[in-house]
């Protein structure tokens, strides 16, 4: 098979321009290298405790070795232990000694990467000296060990390395801040010329990007994947698109043609239209504009032959009653999430907004009585939604897979309101409620976290002990916690409780999230309730 040769850094890289697999078979090659990751949790020891005593070597190469015959040799490597700054370029330069690298695959946020060589033999070399040796990936130890997958798939297309795919798709993970085309362009551009970009958000956030050429979309895939757009956030992972050709059809910050830059808008025909109601839909307010993190200067993959805008302007989200009604373009997106999948007898509006409101402020909730277990939830912001889509999409709630994705409504109307089997109303107004928690000045200390085991509850009463919690559990019929930890409360703090809850699964811990987030618990000589709040936690167990 003809592969084509890139080389950069510290050595060549020698693969063809190929497509990494769909989302779904990427999905589960990530939770079979899970379990291979626990199943060679010795071998990382061992692979950790090379020392200068040849008797702690020998063991340590003596275990890597039975540690390798549990999984039978592959030409693709688990790669664990990354730092959050690695990026594909740094796995190549650092791997490539050991042979010819054909794909690699990065996982950024587990931290974890699958590389692929040319033999098996190369993959055994880097498993081996990673065994019996430190091998450091930016200056960073990492860890080695056989994947149970022989290949890394790739779409039919993309196994022809002659079809010369200069198209990548980015996919942004944790997307806190907007993505438009200039912020793309920004981004790709200094590593190669770009010609034609197209964003969607239909799954999450992902976009197009056709470059002047295949080496241009080598050099970008190597020098961005694994990137954050901004620190700790807006993450790219970037594989090879299907197409070899953008179509763009109109300039704005959904799409962009930038070998014609005077394409604009198609106007609508001048025939009389519908009469709308209420005029034109309310847009959100933009204040005032953030500097985009640059690339760095003296980065390798920067183009230095030309020059090149370093930095651009994202606009923060203000509330919906700003006065300023302008957008940037005529391309916004909608504010309205569609969430299928509901369990039909334990769903309902008041349990929606508990697991939304983590990603945003819930304005209306409403059960479409045509499509049973299907909701629309309008957000206060259609980056809201993109943050909903990124985190809640594909999630277990009572046995039920759910699909959160970008309505094709642009607000939630109350028409049709019925009763849900549980008695509730099908429609419910939250836009004025105080739990929403994106509306006022504490709204920047709110932490965006995807479903974890782990809860972090405050607003507690003092009072509050683990026996009430697993009572409260026990009579709303979600799982029990198997772990506790009170934070020492401050004496500002005092008069409420903070602290953890650790559950078994992630499972147990969202549906535990979504019955209990805002429990209201009164206790004796207090006039109040205390309205009990709840998150996911940074932490990963207790």
């Amino acid at each position: 098979m003809e592969e084509r040769e890139y080389r950069g850094g510290g050595g060549g890289y020698h693969r063809a321009a190929k497509r990494l697999r769909t989302e779904e078979e990427e999905a589960g090659a990530e939770e079979l290298e899970d379990g291979e990751e626990e199943e060679d949790s010795a071998g990382e020891e061992a692979a950790g405790s090379g020392g200068a005593e040849s008797r702690r070597r020998r063991s340590a190469e003596k275990d890597a070795v039975e540690d390798s015959h549990r999984i039978p040799p592959s030409p693709v490597v688990h790669v664990r232990g990354l730092c959050d700054a690695v990026v594909e370029a740094d796995l190549v330069e650092a791997l490539d000694k050991f042979g010819n690298i054909c794909y690699v695959m990065m996982m950024p946020f587990k931290r974890q990467a699958l590389v692929e060589f040319d033999s098996v033999e190369s993959a055994e070399r880097c498993v081996t000296c990673g065994a019996r040796e430190a091998v450091c990936i930016a200056e960073q130890q990492a860890f080695f060990n056989f994947s149970t997958s022989q290949r890394i798939t790739r779409p039919t297309n993309a196994d022809d390395p002659s079809s010369g795919n200069k198209v990548l798709l980015l996919s942004i993970q944790n997307p806190l801040y907007p993505i438009t085309t200039d912020v793309l362009y920004t981004v790709c551009n200094p590593v190669g010329n770009v010609l034609r970009i197209v964003i969607f958000k239909r799954n999450g956030i992902q976009a197009m990007v056709e470059f002047e050429s295949v080496e241009d979309a080598q050099k970008a895939k190597l020098a961005l994947n694994g990137a954050d757009i901004y620190a700790g956030c807006c993450t790219l992972k970037i594989e090879y698109a299907r197409p070899n050709r953008l179509n763009v059809v109109r300039n704005d910050n959904s799409s962009w043609d930038y070998t014609k830059p005077f394409l604009l808008h198609r106007e609508r025909g001048k025939g009389r239209q519908r009469q709308a109601i209420l005029g034109e839909h309310p847009s959100n307010g933009y204040g005032p504009h953030c500097p985009l993190l640059p690339l760095p200067a003296n980065s390798r993959y920067r183009r230095s032959s030309e020059e090149v805008q370093d930095m651009i302007s994202y606009p923060l989200l203000l509330p919906k009653t700003s006065p300023s009604s302008s957008f940037l373009g005529h391309g916004a997106s909608s504010s309205v999430a569609m969430v299928s999948g509901l369990h039909p007898a334990k769903m309902n509006c008041s349990r929606i907004f508990n697991l939304f409101c983590l990603y945003g402020n819930v304005e209306k909730v409403k059960f479409m009585k045509s499509v049973p277990g299907t909701a629309l939830v309008e957000m206060g912001d259609e980056y809201a939604v993109d943050r909903a889509v990124t985190h809640l999409n594909s999630i277990k709630v009572f046995g039920k897979k759910l699909n959160v994705c970008v309505s094709k409504q642009q607000a939630v109307i109350p028409s049709q309101v019925f009763e849900l089997p549980d008695g509730s109303s099908s429609y419910q107004d939250f836009s004025l409620t105080r739990n929403n928690r994106f509306s006022n000045v504490q709204s920047s200390r709110n932490i965006i976290q995807p479903p974890a085991a782990v809860l972090h509850f405050y607003n507690g009463p003092p009072t509050l002990s683990q026996h009430q919690l697993h009572k409260l559990c026990a009579e709303h019929d979600v799982p029990a916690f198997s772990k506790f930890k009170v934070f020492d409360a401050k004496p500002a703090s005092s008069k409420t409780l903070s602290g953890l809850l650790e559950f078994d699964s992630k499972t147990e811990a969202v549906e535990a999230l979504t019955v209990l987030n805002h429990y209201q618990i009164r206790i004796p000589n207090s006039s109040n309730p205390f309205t009990l709040k709840l998150c996911f936690s940074t932490s990963s167990h207790l």
